[in-house]
This record gives C-alpha cells, sequence and structure tokens, in this order.
C-alpha cells in the first residue's frame, strides 16, 4: 500500500505552495462550517434523563428512541470522547490527515469501496426515516458535547452526521470477518495463493483490533439442562480493553418500546449485546470465507472476460496525508471496478474483489430490530433481515427458548472450485451473484440437551453430539469454519459432565480457567515431553514442571508460566491460519523470559498475570483461549499487562416463574478513559475477584440506590 503511494510523492512536491494556499482556504471554510451555537440550539429539540448508577453506568430515558440515542452519545462522550471522536476521520476516509503515512492505507480503503458515495447516495431510500432520526440524534449528542466542551473538541471534524455512522457501520463489519487480510495480501510482494484450478467434472490498527486478539463466548441453557427450572445465557465477547472496539456498558429505555441492557462500542447507537426484560443475546466472532479474489488478465483498454476485452470503471480519488498542523498534502490516486468488484494493479497482477456485504448499510436497521425484539419468532425475523453478514448469536428467552445461529452471508458458488484460491478472472461463471438465505444458515433451536455454547468455534460442535448439525448438510464452498477452541473443547466437557446445572455449575464454566486434555494446545505443549535434555539443565528442570502441569491458570499455579507462555505461540499460529512453529526455539525463548524477570521458571501465575490500569495492578487467573479468557502483552517487568479478552460480561437468567435478574462487571470501570473518574478502574477488584454487579432493572431500583441525574439538554 505505502509503495503505492509513495510512487506520488516526488510528482506533487512541486504544487506543494498551491497547496497550502488551498489548505488555508479549506481550513478556514471548515471553521466557518462548524457552529457550535446551531449544535446548542439543535439540543432544544431533544429531552433527555441520564441516571448513573454507584458505578457511573449510564441509564438513559426518553419518551422517544431519538431522545435515548442523543443522551446515549453524550453520556458516551463524558466518559471517551476523546476515543469518539478519533473515529471521525476513519468516516470520512480523512485518517492521513490525523496520523500521517499510518492512515493512508484505511483512507484508500475507503475510497476504494466507494463507500461515502454509495452512502450519500442511498441514505434517504434505504435507511427507514426513523432510522435517519435514530443516527442523526446520536450525531447530535456528540455534536452537542463537542459544543459544550470546546477545549475537547477538534474543530475541523464537526459537526458530526447521521451519515458517517452510516458509513462506519458499513465498514466495521468487514473488519471482523478478516477482509483487511485478503487485501493486505494483495500488496505483498509476490502472490500470496495460488490460482485455483477448474474441476475435473466441469485497517486496522487505528479503528480495528490492532491485531489484538477478538474472539468471544456465548453460551445458554434452559429448564431441560438447567436444576431449578432456569433459563440463563452468560454474554461475553472479547475485545481489546482500550480503544475504539473496547466495550462501553449502558442502559436505554424509551416510550418507543427501546429498553435494552448491554455493552456498544465508542459509535454505535444500539446495544450489540445484552438483555432485555425478556430476551437475551450474546454475539461472538466468526470467520466463514466472505472474500474471493479475482486475478485478471489485463488487455490494452481493460480486462478479459468471457473472451472479450471490457474496460474498467474508473474514478479519481485525493488522499490527504498530514503535513504539519492543519496542513496536508493531496495524493491523487486511480482507482479502478471490475465485473467482480472493486479492482487493484499490484507489482505481481490485477485483481478484483468480490465479497459479502458490499453497500450493505441496513445494519442500523438490524440493530434496532433486534433491540425490539421480545421473543424467539421476533428476533428470528429481524436476524432474517441478514444486513449484518456475519457473527455468531446465542439467544435465551423468558418463555425458555434457547438459540443457535451462525450468521454468515456465503456467497452461492459455482461447485468443485477450490475458493481458498485465487479465481481464474476470465470466467463470468464465477461471479456470483447470491448469497445464502437466512433459512440455509446453520442454526439450531432448543435442542434437546437444553444447552448452547459459541466460543469462534466450528457451528458443526455447539451442543451435545446428539443434537449437533450435520456438517455433509453443507457445501463446502460456503467455507463454513471447522475449527475448534480450547474453550469449546472445555466448555462443552463441562456441561457434559452433570445431568443437571445448578447456577453455580453455569457460572464456574465462565470462570474455568484450564485447558482441555485434547487441546491443541496441551497437545503443543506435550511435544516437550518428547525432547532430550542434559538432566542437570534448565531444559530439563522446565519439561518436569511441564510434566506435572493439570493445564491450570489459577494464580496460584507453578507451572502456568511455563505452558502458557509455550502456547501461545502455537495460538497465535492459529489465529494467522499458519502451522505452529517448531517448539524447540519457543522453549528456548521462554526460558530466557522467566528466568530473566523472575529467576525461576516457576513463578506463581499470579505474579505474571495481570490487570494495570493506572495506579491499580491486580493479580488475574486465566490466560489466552481459556473460558476465563485473558491475553497479555509482556511489560519491561516481565508481567503479562492484560489487553484483550474478558471485559464486559453480562449475566441475565429467568427463573421457572419467569422473573428476571442480572449482573454485569467491567474489566476497568464504566469505560471511563479519564484518568480522573472516580469510574477509571472502580470495576477492576471485582473483575480480578470474578464477581458480577447486580443490575437494577428498573427506573425505580436505579433511584433507589446511590445515583447521579443529569437532565439533557442542559440549563441554558
Amino acid at each position: 500500500m505505502r509503495k503505492l503511494i509513495r510512487k506520488t510523492w516526488i510528482t506533487t512536491l512541486a504544487v506543494v505552495p498551491l497547496l497550502v494556499m488551498a489548505n488555508l482556504a479549506i481550513e478556514a471554510w471548515r471553521s466557518a462550517a462548524w457552529q457550535p451555537q446551531a449544535a446548542i440550539e439543535q439540543a432544544q429539540t431533544y429531552k433527555v434523563e441520564v441516571v448513573r448508577d454507584a458505578f457511573g453506568v449510564p441509564h438513559i430515558y426518553g419518551a422517544r428512541d431519538a431522545d435515548v440515542a442523543f443522551g446515549l452519545a453524550y453520556a458516551q462522550a463524558e466518559d471517551d470522547f476523546e476515543t469518539m471522536q478519533s473515529l471521525v476521520p476513519f468516516y470520512r476516509g480523512q485518517l492521513g490527515r490525523s496520523l500521517g503515512m499510518d492512515g493512508l492505507p484505511i483512507d484508500y480503503l475507503v475510497q476504494w469501496l466507494d463507500v461515502r458515495s454509495f452512502v450519500e447516495a442511498n441514505y434517504e431510500q434505504v435507511l427507514t426515516p426513523e432510522i435517519r432520526a435514530h443516527l442523526q440524534a446520536y450525531a447530535d449528542g456528540m455534536n452537542y458535547y463537542a459544543a459544550q466542551h470546546p477545549f475537547e473538541a477538534d474543530p475541523k471534524l464537526f459537526p458530526m452526521s447521521g451519515k458517517d455512522l452510516a458509513v462506519g457501520f458499513l465498514l466495521q463489519h468487514l473488519l471482523f470477518y478478516g477482509f483487511e487480510s485478503h487485501i493486505g495480501e494483495l500488496f505483498a510482494d509476490s502472490p500470496q495463493r495460488e490460482l485455483a484450478l477448474a474441476p475435473d467434472n466441469a485497517l486496522s490498527r487505528h479503528i480495528g483490533a490492532a491485531g489484538l486478539p477478538v474472539g468471544s463466548n456465548a453460551f445458554a441453557m434452559n429448564a431441560k439442562k438447567s436444576s431449578d427450572g432456569s433459563t440463563r445465557i452468560i454474554i461475553n465477547s472479547h475485545q481489546p480493553l482500550n480503544g475504539p472496539v473496547a466495550w462501553y456498558e449502558a442502559h436505554v429505555k424509551s416510550q418507543e418500546g427501546w429498553d435494552m441492557h448491554g455493552g456498544i462500542f465508542p459509535g454505535m447507537p444500539f446495544i450489540a449485546k445484552g438483555f432485555n426484560p425478556d430476551i437475551g443475546w450474546g454475539v461472538t466472532v466468526n470467520k466463514p470465507d466472505l472474500v474471493d479474489v479475482y486475478k485478471l488478465t489485463p488487455t490494452e483498454n481493460g480486462y478479459l472476460l468471457d473472451g472479450k476485452s471490457v474496460a474498467f470503471e474508473t474514478r479519481r480519488a485525493w488522499l490527504k496525508l498530514k503535513l504539519f498542523g492543519n496542513f496536508y498534502l493531496p495524493i491523487p490516486r486511480t482507482l479502478l471496478a471490475s465485473q467482480h468488484g472493486p479492482a487493484l494493479e499490484t507489482s505481481h497482477g490485477t485483481y478484483a474483489v468480490r465479497f459479502a456485504g458490499h453497500q450493505e448499510m441496513r445494519q442500523p436497521m438490524q440493530w434496532m430490530a433486534m433491540n425490539k425484539a421480545r421473543n424467539l419468532a421476533e428476533f428470528k425475523k429481524a436476524m432474517a433481515m441478514q444486513a449484518i453478514v456475519s457473527f455468531n448469536y446465542v439467544y435465551a428467552d423468558k418463555g425458555g427458548n434457547v438459540f443457535f445461529l451462525h450468521n454468515n452471508r456465503s456467497p452461492e458458488r459455482a461447485s468443485g472450485w477450490d475458493w481458498q484460491k485465487y479465481l481464474p478472472g476470465d470466467r463470468s461463471d464465477l461471479i456470483w451473484q447470491k448469497q445464502i438465505s437466512f433459512a440455509a444458515m446453520p442454526q439450531l433451536t432448543n435442542p434437546s440437551s437444553g444447552y448452547l455454547l459459541s466460543t469462534n468455534q466450528t457451528p458443526f460442535n455447539v451442543t451435545a453430539a446428539r443434537d449437533n448439525l450435520n456438517r455433509a448438510d453443507y457445501p463446502p464452498e460456503l467455507g463454513l469454519q471447522t475449527r475448534m477452541t480450547n474453550r469449546a473443547d472445555r466448555g462443552l466437557d463441562m456441561f457434559a459432565a452433570k445431568r443437571r446445572l445448578s447456577e453455580a455449575d453455569f457460572l464456574a464454566i465462565k470462570w474455568d480457567k484450564a485447558y482441555a486434555p485434547q487441546s491443541r494446545a496441551m497437545r503443543y505443549v506435550g511435544q516437550i515431553q518428547n525432547l532430550k535434555f542434559a538432566a542437570d539443565s534448565r531444559h530439563a528442570e522446565g519439561q518436569k514442571l511441564l510434566a506435572s502441569w493439570n493445564g491450570e491458570t489459577a494464580l496460584d499455579n507453578r507451572a502456568a508460566a511455563l505452558g502458557v507462555c509455550l502456547l501461545s505461540a502455537e495460538w497465535k499460529a492459529e489465529q494467522k491460519q499458519k502451522p505452529a512453529p517448531d517448539i524447540a526455539p519457543v522453549y528456548d525463548a521462554c526460558l530466557d523470559e522467566l528466568l530473566t524477570h523472575f529467576n525461576r521458571l516457576d513463578p506463581l501465575w499470579s505474579q505474571r498475570n495481570r490487570l494495570i490500569r493506572g495506579d491499580t495492578n491486580i493479580a488475574l487467573g486465566g490466560g489466552p483461549d481459556v473460558l476465563r479468557a485473558i491475553y497479555g502483552l509482556a511489560n519491561a517487568r516481565g508481567q503479562l499487562k492484560a489487553v484483550a479478552g474478558d471485559g464486559l460480561v453480562v449475566y441475565t437468567s429467568w427463573d421457572k416463574n419467569g422473573k428476571q435478574s442480572a449482573g454485569t462487571v467491567h474489566n476497568f470501570g464504566a469505560a471511563s478513559t479519564r484518568p480522573k473518574s472516580v469510574h477509571y478502574d472502580d470495576q477492576a477488584p471485582l473483575f480480578a475477584a470474578e464477581k458480577f454487579r447486580p443490575v437494577a432493572l428498573t427506573r425505580e431500583a436505579v433511584l433507589a440506590a446511590p445515583h447521579t441525574r443529569l437532565w439533557l439538554p442542559l440549563a441554558r
């Protein structure tokens, strides 16, 4: 990507003086465009009550959905305005203007996919008036906060609009199913895949997870499995603990039927995981094969298709590279599109990309339909919109139903081809036109086992063996996952261990810290026992230590530090779909690291695994790919600072009479990124102790406990 951008650098330097003058004019126009007083006036059209509980979690009440969306944005901005504001350049394809060279690849992607112009052209036609009002209300809440706090706000980013948010929805979902990895490989110095043969018979460290793990757990059981007739669900998506995809907790309630408690990302005006009085659902990342890359055969005037030369569609785009201050250097690029999809010329060929969800902008409509669903039929109807193109969903409700959906808009591809490779771009019969229906997605409703568990594993192993879907019923061209995670191995074992599970048994699954004996992780670590070492060597000492390891990552475990160090290498390789590395050099590096920092091979896991934020530094149990998922990066002291995994954990249940209870815990506290806030880390001790804080389910219950209240708009 950078090579393509740098080619235009020298040719544009000659016009820098003119560009600086143009920049001055543009900056003057932008400063004039942002009118804080207009944002303050617009805020008068909303009326919202924000009640924060003792932990600072906002409970937001209003007559209309739009009122609540306005209040949600303002409350989030109070806690994390910096992150929310930083997303605006992403929405507009202008990260290069704020970040310099690092932002240009993402800007190129936004321009290449033609996202903004598509939203501009289709916003009014595709999204309902209610959803447009909802998005604009959230944007107005951001604008109002910026107007009230001018020293925090960057005036060139405001006013924010509902269209900005629509662009964000259209782009962000691509990053979760791995779209950027397919594009990134095209910029390598050589082809990264082979060309498929005909069958015999016929983006992100600034806006995504920054390379950090994104996994997730969600599991549920109903009266068929619970010992007391209750229905229960754990909602536990794994994300980075900081940044643009870290969880924020809120409760929203309007008089128009919007009533949800759960987690959202910065800039998201709907609850993404959580519960209302009648239903709850969790989301786990899945990565079915939703992207196809075609190698084109260039011709003098375009590319070859079915024996004829076809012209590319071309567009001119300008990337903006930060120079200094508010000045930037415009860089021109010519963008290509083919009948397959967006196209790209590289040093090793010309390629086109076709992917699920291209130009799909109805995600806000589906999220709201899910938020307002009150039973299984309504939830399935929302999911049948198929606007959200990936993610697994685990659902439970007051009526005792449990449901699993491997949500995926997999293309209906021609059979017999190896769609994991590059496809010949000269055959129109390989340009798929349809994607599978909702009914064709792998899904299970109320299995006889009474339980469902999703931890990023194959959709064909999510419950008891007798109830699982048959993989043979789904064509291989769908590209569905076949992997198992340790969390799946361990969680399914724990569900199967008892005929009935109590609440304590159910919660023990969430906080379990062990690697299953049959897991990839333990098989990899077990390779050490096959190696020969001198009897008095450190290698032999470590081998003996690992032979005694029970696979636990509890605080007092003395083998976990070495074991987790080893298996982390296998886990990282598997995440990248690479073979596990040779264990011998990994073992050497792990021995060196532990001896350097702890002067022993068996420090307590509590010394190694830590939750660190400001002055807080607390021991954590758990580790990579255990149900108590903690992913850490080593600091200068050899401690593994938790950076991803368990974040906002949500639990809700309905007893046999339909009475609901709920609890949550956040890794830090109310998602406040302000160090001076009392909620910056006030939930960290609860999180480390693996305890939930009870959730007040009604406004009356919130007001009956310690709280603060804010009415918006503020009195003038």
